[in-house]
């Protein structure tokens, strides 16, 4: 007996076959969002692959709230969906909300340190983002309290002088660890 997500994927499938274009209202923006959206955020691997491969689109489509499928799979933690959907566009590395959060902030703000390292390992580049509040990705780190993800940032970084950006308040990392006194510096 097959599981439910089978089943849903099963479901996709005959719907397709009967009406070709029951995805094309997605695809013009008469919903808020997709059923990528939806199968990234629940972690529903099979059921994204059916619907990507007959509308690939949709791992770019932002929802009403600029979030991408991406975001809500790495918010999620859901290592697998992250994956899948960063082989049909890594380029959603880059795609942020409208706070200016991109799926690499999210991760360290969950602290979602295997997800952080894929999209790091897809799109190095990707950790200079900086939120609509001018905080780096290390500078959430700190006030998330994400050691581990700092370690990792540090560590994978040490060439490229991030670790001493400041904010839009003009705190360093340092600043914040040390005006917290949470951290150990």
């Amino acid at each position: 007996m097959g599981t439910p997500l089978t089943s849903e994927a099963n479901s996709l499938e005959r719907l397709l076959e009967e009406d070709k274009l029951v995805l094309d209202g997605f695809t013009r923006g008469c919903f808020a969002e997709t059923p990528l959206h939806i199968s990234a955020m629940l972690g529903h691997l099979e059921f994204k692959r059916n619907i990507s491969s007959q509308t690939p689109v949709f791992a770019k489509e932002l929802d009403f709230r600029r979030i991408s499928p991406l975001l809500l799979a790495t918010a999620n933690g859901h290592l697998e969906v992250v994956k899948a959907l960063l082989l049909v566009n890594p380029d959603m590395c880059y795609a942020q909300d409208g706070y200016g959060q991109s799926p690499l902030h999210i991760a360290v703000i969950k602290g979602r340190v295997d997800v952080l390292k894929e999209l790091v390992q897809t799109k190095p580049e990707a950790v200079l983002l900086r939120t609509e509040r001018g905080e780096t990705i290390v500078h959430l780190c700190v006030k998330h309290y994400q050691i581990d993800a700092l370690e990792f940032l540090v560590e994978t970084n040490k060439e490229s002088g991030f670790i001493n950006s400041k904010n839009e308040d003009g705190s360093t990392v340092l600043h914040l660890a040390l005006a917290d006194r949470e951290i150990e510096v």
